[in-house]
């Protein structure tokens, strides 16, 4: 099998390379005779027996020479052709001026060697055999002419046949070493193909993982970053400026503070308010050329559902407890304050403070109630549905369970079609928490307004619930969602507690925003659904 056999493509321009290289030595060894011919200065014994033949063949030599450049630059004759054709070429020409130079002894021989080597090399196949051949019946031929037809010098024919064994050895040799450079370019391109296919694999992986990617250098610029790590971050393809802006807010610190501590740790990453909380932890890629930091961005709330499980599991034990420590007695309070007030000796005063025991009592019961129902909570149900369709039918039930008129709840989608991902069941209770507070607060009508739609920028869908009241004070937002934290005396402070516990446990963020037109705004992020293909 021929090297050009073997190498469509890519080896083949090395060839057709190799093969200009070769011919370039014949243009300088056929330059170097036309130098030394007519400049007069041929040294013994070129030429010696007929310096017009050798000046002939001389001046030919190089002219095909520059034939062979240029047919071999257009490419147009099939390599394995031009092969044959440049070693019968200059076996011939070489012979004709080891004929005119005095025969064996002029040391044509060697040159013939070398072209023998070359074309072996050049088309390592059994036709290089041929080539060498050919070599030794033209030295042999040389010398049975020289005998019968040309007197000029004595006949060496164990000269001749040792000359004709180095050509057989070379073709042999370089038909060796032109098949272990063939096998071994062979498995340079299979290994070449093997690993861009990994790294197009691996980066096909990268750019699909959920986890966001990015790659530093020691400076902390940007090297590579996936897409998940660009929708975490909410920045555009093209936007680098906002990357490196997020770096220096929010990486440098913890990064320089991990290498110096030089061990692997996770760092929260609070983004500005009503983003997605995320996670960052390092990795030192160490290479020849100096070191890479590996950043792994995680969506927070995803950490949290780990984290759920194992709480809700606590949590249900400690719901328990509490219910059998705290329900019993409970209820003999509120019925022990029921018989107070029936009695007929009671006063009106008194009569209040039985009201007041009672107020509290149920009020504590619905804490215990709603602590129960988030121990008792099964895990989330993943389900897929259309979201507008979804809210609508959620706003008609809401209108109807508290005697709404249509124009209370105005609903603004940007698009039908809004697939999300999550328990609907917890998306009911989640919204139906929300829009009793907005309702609650809300002043004028519409009193709440809900609207749904694709984030342009980190492409989730979103729902943002927004009421028209007074909004709150900086200091009311910063515990909103901390449990049993509540502003009127009649609640439990749960509600936003258990409706931020269901969103996590279904990866899904619950911030909150500041409203455009005062009140309070209310922000859903649901978690990208991963598309096959």
């Amino acid at each position: 099998m021929t090297v050009e056999s073997q190498v469509p493509g890519q080896q083949a321009a090395t060839s057709w390379i190799a093969l200009k290289y070769f011919n370039i030595y014949r243009i300088l060894l056929a330059a170097l005779f036309v130098m030394l011919v007519d400049i007069d200065r041929l040294p013994e014994p070129l030429g010696i027996y007929d310096a017009r033949l050798f000046s002939r063949v001389s001046h030919i030599y190089l002219i095909v020479a520059f034939i062979f450049s240029i047919v071999t630059s257009q490419q147009r004759i099939r390599y394995n052709l031009q092969i044959m054709i440049h070693a019968l070429v200059d076996i011939i020409m070489l012979s004709l001026m080891m004929y005119a130079s005095n025969g064996l002894g002029s040391g044509f021989g060697m040159l013939l060697v070398i072209a023998v080597a070359g074309a072996s090399i050049l088309h390592a196949s059994r036709i290089s055999i041929l080539i060498a051949a050919v070599a030794t019946l033209a030295v042999l031929g040389h010398e049975v002419y020289v005998q019968f037809f040309r007197f000029y010098g004595p006949v060496n024919y164990i000269h001749a046949g040792i000359l004709g064994a180095s050509f057989f050895f070379t073709a042999i040799i370089g038909n060796l070493l032109a098949a272990r450079v063939s096998e071994t370019e062979a498995l340079a391109r299979q290994q070449a193909i093997e690993i861009n296919e990994l790294a197009r694999l691996n980066e096909h992986i990268v750019q699909r993982m959920q986890s966001g990617i990015v790659v530093l250098n020691p400076r902390l610029d940007v090297l590579l970053i996936n897409e998940a790590a660009k929708l975490l971050l909410k920045r555009a393809d093209s936007d680098s400026v906002r990357i490196n802006r997020f770096i220096n807010d929010h990486l440098r610190q913890p990064v320089n503070g991990w290498l110096e501590q030089a061990h692997k740790h996770a760092v929260p990453i609070r983004m500005e308010e009503g983003d997605l909380d995320l996670q960052a932890s390092f990795i030192k890629l160490d290479s020849g050329s100096g070191y890479r930091i590996l950043v792994f961005l995680e969506d927070f709330a995803v950490i949290r559902q780990k984290a759920q499980q194992l709480k809700l599991a606590s949590l249900g034990r400690l719901a328990a407890s509490i219910a059998h420590e705290v329900r019993n007695p409970l209820g003999a309070i509120n019925h022990a304050a029921q018989l107070l007030r029936e009695s007929d000796s009671i006063t009106e005063q008194d009569k209040r403070l039985t009201d007041i025991i009672n107020d509290h009592s149920v009020r504590v019961n619905a804490i215990i109630e709603n602590v129960l129902d988030l121990g008792r909570r099964q895990p989330a149900l993943f389900e897929e549905f259309e979201l507008v369709d979804w809210l609508q039918q959620f706003i008609n039930e809401f209108i109807q369970g508290f005697g709404l008129t249509a124009g209370d709840i105005q609903l603004d989608s940007q698009s039908a079609g809004l697939i999300v991902g999550m328990d609907s069941s917890q998306l009911h209770q989640v919204m139906w928490n929300l829009c009793e507070n907005a309702l609650r607060y809300s002043k004028t009508s519409p009193f709440i307004q809900i609207t749904c739609g694709e984030d342009p920028e980190t492409k989730r869908i979103c729902v943002e619930v927004n009421d028209f009241g007074d909004g709150m004070d900086p200091e009311t937002r910063e515990h909103l969602f901390e449990p049993f934290f509540t502003t009127e005396s009649t609640g439990t402070g749960l509600g936003l507690y258990l409706a931020r516990e269901l969103c996590e446990a279904n990866q899904v963020n619950l911030g909150l925003l500041p409203a455009d037109k005062g009140g309070t705004r209310f922000k859903l992020t649901f978690m990208r659904i991963s598309k096959q293909g």
